[in-house]
């Protein structure tokens, strides 16, 4: 799986009417995976929404992941869910899913990533390597330094997220994670535009190119 640009969506920048738009040009620019994140909307909207981003997906063959909530993950025939360490324990998660579906925790410590070790997930998510505003109360700040450790840590795939832009971006490649997720650095403004920049960066520094 290729993880190396992971988008995130956010309903500060998208809704049902343009989701779909926002989401395909992001693929183009050069998204590898998306996951699809709505914390203030009702079950159905978000279910609504979900099943418009999973044709997209589809289209474009790429991964497509749900934040949190496993029951609208499989109603829409994603191929994920990813959970944060107060959602459904990543054991449940299997017993249910089995070993096919795609599994993402995420961690804010190296305490956090050396438990993770032990968790039969996909890749986990560290941060916040930079400050960030996308959630309402972020955990504290990690910093490069610890992105580092947790990248020798992990024996999963790990994915820098947190206040991740194309002026910082060098300095978390040069800690070698699978790849870097993002929201505003690709959803706020012209998502392809922003994209194709991010993964310039990117490819330049980890190797490979857009197709």
């Amino acid at each position: 799986m290729d993880l190396r640009l992971y988008a995130i969506t956010d309903e500060r920048f998208m809704d049902e009417t343009n989701i779909a738009d926002k989401v395909a040009a992001a693929i183009e620019g050069g998204v590898s995976v998306i996951q699809y994140r709505a914390k203030s909307k009702d079950s159905v909207v978000m279910y609504r929404e979900a099943l418009i981003v999973r044709d997209v997906t589809k289209k474009y063959r790429i991964p497509f992941i749900v934040n949190d909530r496993l029951d609208i993950a499989l109603a829409v025939s994603a191929d994920g869910v990813h959970v944060g360490q107060t959602d459904l324990p990543v054991s449940v998660i299997r017993r249910i899913v089995g070993r096919d579906f795609i599994v993402g925790l995420s961690t804010h410590n190296l305490f956090q990533v050396e438990n993770a070790n032990k968790e039969e997930v996909n890749y986990i998510g560290f941060g916040p390597v930079f400050p960030t505003n996308t959630k309402k109360n972020p955990d504290p700040v990690v910093g490069v330094d610890s992105l580092c450790e947790a990248v020798k840590k992990s024996v999963h795939p790990v994915i820098a997220i947190g206040g991740i832009n194309s002026d910082n971006i060098g300095s978390i490649l040069m800690c070698k994670p699978a790849g870097v997720a993002v929201v505003r650095a690709v959803f706020d403004g012209d998502p392809f535009l922003n994209a194709r920049k991010l993964r310039e960066k990117i490819d330049a520094e980890m190797g490979g190119s857009l197709s």
